[in-house]
């Protein structure tokens, strides 16, 4: 089982969680987005466990199979964010912030800005369900519950906690935003002080390495 757990810990170790919960702790309402996202990708992570456990134990699949859909998402994403770091890098991203700000004088934000300041917890659950597709360390983690040879209940317990582990980067700001509103939101606060003020740089070193350690991983899960 210390495997099994070791195995979660490395899945959690996911850069499309970590962009995906740092992009939604700098909205207006983290607590929902982070809300919706953890219910999305809890439904699609269980989901699949189960059905990885189940139908795949004891036929030496599990061990072997690998995700497609995992490694291109990852490629693609890890794409994406190298071309923001590049546009970031070059500052061709201004011109567009100088016009949309100027549009914006006078005028209420636009209806897509609105709903993600009302808290689009509906469009963050379906991200959060298509985006948490499995990689190695879940089917290896995985492997290891069908070889436990466990009941139902205590399998269906175990591939819950593996899961839950996994997501533990998108649940513990969510459970400070629940326990700890105030400590949290005012930490929240000084964030998006600091970003406002050295964000762009950082931004280009942050996506740049995301970036690149998605490519990397959908390369070598393909491999």
């Amino acid at each position: 089982m210390g495997a099994v757990l070791l195995l979660s810990l490395t899945a959690a170790l996911n850069p499309t969680l970590l962009t995906a919960t740092s992009v939604m702790l700098l909205s207006s309402s983290p607590k929902r987005l982070l809300l919706g996202y953890w219910l999305g990708a809890m439904l699609t992570s269980i989901t699949l466990g189960l059905l990885i456990v189940y139908a795949l134990e004891g036929s030496g699949a599990v061990d072997t199979t690998k995700s497609t859909l995992s490694p291109l998402a990852n490629l693609v994403l890890g794409a994406i964010l190298l071309v923001l770091a590049l546009v970031l890098g070059q500052g061709r991203d201004q011109a567009v912030r100088d016009r949309a700000a100027a549009r914006r004088q006078g005028k209420e934000p636009p209806r897509w800005r609105q709903t993600l300041d009302r808290g689009t917890a509906r469009a963050a659950f379906v991200i959060g369900a298509m985006l948490t597709l499995p990689g190695a360390s879940y089917l290896a983690g995985l492997s290891r519950i069908a070889k436990l040879d466990y009941a139902t209940f205590p399998t269906v317990l175990a591939v819950v906690g593996f899961n839950l582990v996994m997501l533990i980067l998108l649940e513990a700001p969510l459970l400070a935003l629940v326990t700890r509103p105030d400590r949290a939101e005012a930490a929240i606060d000084r964030v998006k002080a600091w970003v406002a003020a050295r964000g762009r740089g950082v931004a280009v070193k942050v996506l740049t390495v995301l970036g690149g350690l998605l490519v990397l991983r959908g390369v070598l899960e393909l491999l």
